[in-house]
């Protein structure tokens, strides 16, 4: 199910982490050529996908919201 980013944070690793609007985080890592996500490291090109949805595979599942 797609559902819209919200927010960002980084985890314990220092990977970006994208907050969706169903309570659920997902990673969003640019880390080519598995995932080409150059808009992830700079606060312009995440603030720029805000409102932007991704495949939330834990709404699918029915899994509780994440824990902050």
């Amino acid at each position: 199910m797609e559902q819209p980013i919200i927010d960002f944070h980084l985890d314990a690793e220092n990977h970006w982490v994208a907050k969706l609007s169903c309570g659920h985080f997902q990673h969003v890592r640019h880390n080519p050529p598995w995932s080409v996500r150059p808009w992830v490291i700079s606060q312009n090109g995440r603030t720029g996908m805000l409102g932007f949805k991704l495949n939330c595979k834990k709404c699918d599942t029915g899994s509780p919201p994440d824990q902050e």
